[in-house]
């Protein structure tokens, strides 16, 4: 090689040594001055960050050296029940910012762009504390809110969550396909075609927190399990599918007390590509409410209420039988009890405290009646299809329980209702078949079901929505979209135990104290009649003998207000 060429060559390498020199001193300087700054925070891509914000003193984040091939980025921050402001701007406006406790903005880079930035406020004078992370996206991938018209900002990947006791709504703006730099973005107008957003498709995500555990440390480690795609893919249980002609809404129940994620994932189906929304997260209760916030969800009646009931359905478990009465008494409250709370629920606007008490006065008055119908009539029909239909009731609250009842056939409230009822209906048919097999049956299962309702007051498990959704559903018109998905965790697989053993106890113990008893015991008023013909026409019974009970009762009275006649002179008897 010649010797000029030798030196050209060995200058371009050392001008080329100098440049990535120079390059590293100003990189190196620029993370330094960015560590220096207060408020200053650099981020790198797909980088978890815990960030704290507050109102004097926002927070600029700050992107660098974004690579050419990227063409929109989400910016993201969450944090447990506090909101935070993120904008575009320092001035944030409505068209520029967004103020949630799940919040993130969309940015579209420009042609040679770079960098970006975005700031953080708190809109309250408490500091706020969260994650934060920002993920990059190329020209195929989908835009998440990239077609909204609804919402304030001109992209919105923001999902909107709104929950109430019965369900739990969330909303989010269409995507749009992807788009290079530069560019301008592709029509939402266009009604169909492979070239339109219509071909987009939208899975959507479910992911449970730890059951009764509302610690922030834990919030922030499982909200980055459903920040980005594969995480969510991964980690979420996917619920459904929505395509672009859908409704962009989901509900699902609510589940106050347990944190519950939802993330949504926007795929393309021609490039084979998709995109995140920015997940969004409730425990469907107030972190800051003065009453009945997400630490003290139970009420003080609540407790009371089902820890008697509790009592009582363990009792019924393994004597219900034996004590025939007293199990007439609990099947009835537990009949009335729960017809009466639906109706005056749907009728009047009575406070959950007032309507709790007089459930439970009409509850006792249930059961005294029903208890006194056996008593005066004697007849076990009556009793055994009253214990038939609350077990019923349960064996159906169960099957819907199951993935079964979120299948689409149901939405609707006609085969729903229709279904619910030929199943509980089976169950009397069965316990009039075998009388005394289901009434012992009934008292195991009920009575073990008591005793869960009776723990979960005290400590969260899913158990409880076994007839909750039922209620839910009753009570809520709007109840027949939601997703009835709960979580299964330990403490629900430990109370399940808990039910079977009570039940399969309560059963054997029960069938092998009564067989050789009579299948029911007799009417205590027949009794009372036979045994009255008895004394009618015994007359070697000594009670034959006896006055009835009225005539001892008013001779006893004349006695009492009779005057006492003088005893005059006696004459002492003669030997």
């Amino acid at each position: 090689m010649p010797v000029k060429e030798k030196q050209a060559c060995l200058g371009k390498i050392i001008h080329l040594l100098n440049n990535l020199i120079l390059m590293s001193i100003v990189v190196s300087w620029d993370e330094v001055m960015a560590q220096n700054v207060p408020g200053l925070v650099k981020f790198s891509l797909g980088q978890f960050q815990n960030l704290s914000v507050t109102q004097n003193f926002p927070v600029e984040a700050v992107l660098t050296r974004i690579p050419g091939d990227i063409t929109h980025i989400i910016f993201q921050f969450h944090s447990q029940y506090r909101n935070a402001t993120v904008s575009y701007d320092q001035a944030p406006t409505s068209n520029t910012s967004l103020t949630a406790h799940d919040v993130g903005l969309v940015s579209a880079l420009r042609l040679q762009q770079n960098s970006l930035q975005w700031y953080m406020e708190s809109p309250e004078s408490k500091p706020v504390s969260g994650m934060a992370v920002i993920l990059p996206y190329k020209v195929r991938d989908p835009v998440p809110g990239g077609c909204n018209l609804e919402y304030n900002l001109d992209i919105e990947p923001n999902i909107y969550l709104h929950y109430n006791l019965f369900e739990t709504i969330i909303r989010f703006a269409p995507a749009n396909i992807g788009y290079a730099r530069g560019q301008t973005a592709p029509s939402c107008n266009v009604s169909s075609g492979q070239t339109s957003r219509r071909r987009l498709e939208y899975d959507i995500y479910q992911y449970f927190l730890p059951e009764s555990d509302l610690s922030e440390q834990v919030f922030i480690g499982h909200i980055q399990k459903m920040a980005n795609i594969h995480e969510v893919v991964a980690n979420g249980k996917k619920l459904m599918t929505l395509s672009s002609n859908d409704q962009p809404m989901v509900s699902f129940s609510s589940l106050p007390g347990q944190g519950v994620i939802y993330s949504i994932i926007v795929r393309d189906p021609v490039f084979n590509t998709s995109a995140s929304y920015v997940p969004v997260h409730t425990y469907a209760c107030s972190f800051t409410s003065t009453l009945d916030n997400c630490y003290t969800l139970g009420k003080i009646s609540t407790k009371v209420f089902f820890t008697i009931a509790g009592m009582a359905g363990l009792f019924i478990c393994f004597f219900g039988h034996s004590f025939f009465k007293s199990e007439l008494f609990c099947m009835g409250f537990i009949f009335t009890a729960f017809l009466f709370f639906l109706l005056i629920t749907r009728t009047t606007p009575l406070s959950y405290d007032m309507r709790l008490s007089l459930t439970a006065l009409m509850g006792v008055m249930g059961g005294v009646l029903l208890v006194l119908c056996w008593w005066r009539f004697g007849s076990p029909l009556l009793s055994i299809l009253i214990v038939g239909l609350i077990l019923g009731f349960l064996f159906s609250s169960i099957f819907f329980f199951t993935p079964i009842g979120d299948f689409e056939i149901f939405r609707s409230d006609v085969v729903f209702w229709l279904t619910f009822t030929s199943i509980a209906l089976v169950v009397p048919l069965i316990c009039v078949r075998f009388p005394r097999e289901g009434n012992i049956t009934a008292c195991g299962v009920v009575g073990g079901y008591t005793v869960i309702l009776a723990v979960d007051t005290y400590t969260y498990t899913s158990l409880t929505y076994i007839t909750l959704d039922i209620l839910k559903r009753a009570l809520n018109n709007n109840f027949s979209k939601a997703f009835t998905n709960v979580p299964f965790q330990d403490i629900d697989f430990i109370m399940i135990t808990v039910w079977a053993v009570l039940a399969v106890s309560g059963m054997v113990l029960q069938l092998y104290r009564e067989r050789t008893r009579p299948v029911f015991p007799p009417s205590p008023y027949m009794m009372w009649k036979q045994e009255r013909e008895r004394r009618k026409t015994n007359i070697l019974d000594p009670s034959y003998h006896v006055p009835p009970l009225r005539a001892r009762l008013k001779s006893r009275v004349d006695e009492m207000f009779r005057r006492e006649e003088p005893a005059g002179e006696r004459t002492p008897l003669l030997l």
